[in-house]
């Protein structure tokens, strides 16, 4: 299991996720090689090398969806104990601009766009449980 994933937020998300009345709870990022990299375990399926990674990109270049070029190579997300928001790139030490939380799971869908995401464009959502004091 992975401990913790890291994400660098905008002034405005940051403080939308720290709300202590209606927080924001989850975190968008585009289906894209970076993020698929950050966040599938492809270790988990039959993509372990980088020509099985490369079939993945293909799948996904010739129309198949995230979910389903993961169900095909039947890999899973990764695991994480903890999502730790931070504004911008702060100093490790600048604990107001660095914010921990329950990692409550990944999804691949829609998005509230109070919260930034374009209608009805697909994310992968990054879902946060209770903030860690």
């Amino acid at each position: 299991m992975n401990k913790n994933l890291q994400m660098s937020l905008e002034t405005k998300w940051f403080q939308m996720t720290n709300q202590e009345i209606e927080p924001k709870t989850e975190d968008y990022r585009e289906l894209n090689a970076y993020w698929c990299s950050r966040l599938i375990d492809f270790d988990s399926g039959l993509a372990r090398s980088k020509f099985e990674r490369a079939i993945f990109q293909v799948n996904i270049a010739r129309g198949l969806s995230v979910p389903e070029a993961m169900k095909e190579q039947k890999l899973s997300f990764k695991q994480f104990k903890t999502n730790t928001m931070t504004l911008g790139y702060p100093n490790m030490k600048d604990s107001s601009r660095i914010s921990k939380f329950e990692h409550a799971g990944i999804e691949i869908r829609t998005g509230n766009p109070v919260w930034g995401a374009q209608e009805g464009k697909l994310y992968f959502v990054i879902k946060h449980g209770k903030k860690y004091q």
